[in-house]
Parts: C-alpha cells; structure tokens; sequence
C-alpha cells in the first residue's frame, strides 16, 4: 500500500510498498494493514511505526498528532 506523512511544514514520508503501519490513536495504539477497509481517525501524539516490504528495519517518526485516511489502499497522514 501506499503512505504519506504530510505535516504543515514538509513530506516526512512518502513510499510504496508499505505492509504495516502502526499509529498512536487518541483511544490506544493500532495498526493498519494491507486492503484495510476505509478509515479516518484522529492521531494522539506518539510515533508512527512502518514496515516496508524487503527492509529489515521497521520505520519510525514522531508525532505531535493528526489525522489519518485510509481509502482505496492508500494511507495519508496529516500530522503536527
């Protein structure tokens, strides 16, 4: 799937091939998966965990909050 992280100030991520995305909701810490039905959520602050297909390393950014989209496998994430 894809994802984009977009703040006010700059693209903190942009990519393909995303198989997990873990995110801090305001209620608790979920995940998103590949052909995850549509969503929208507000995002507490926290970090963003993501893991790409064909890399050992997982991901990770920091948040001050936001919101996130879910719809037709792609993810966007406007955070603070």
């Amino acid at each position: 799937m894809k994802v984009e992280i977009i703040t006010p100030d700059a693209t903190l991520f942009t990519g393909e091939n995303v198989n997990l995305v873990q995110l801090p909701g305001i209620d608790g810490s979920f995940e998103v998966l590949d052909h995850h039905a549509p969503l929208i959520s507000v995002l507490a602050k926290g970090k963003i965990k993501i893991l790409i297909t064909g890399e050992k390393e997982a991901r990770y950014f920091e948040i001050k909050g936001g919101v996130i989209e879910v719809l037709k496998n792609k993810i966007l994430i406007l955070a603070e």
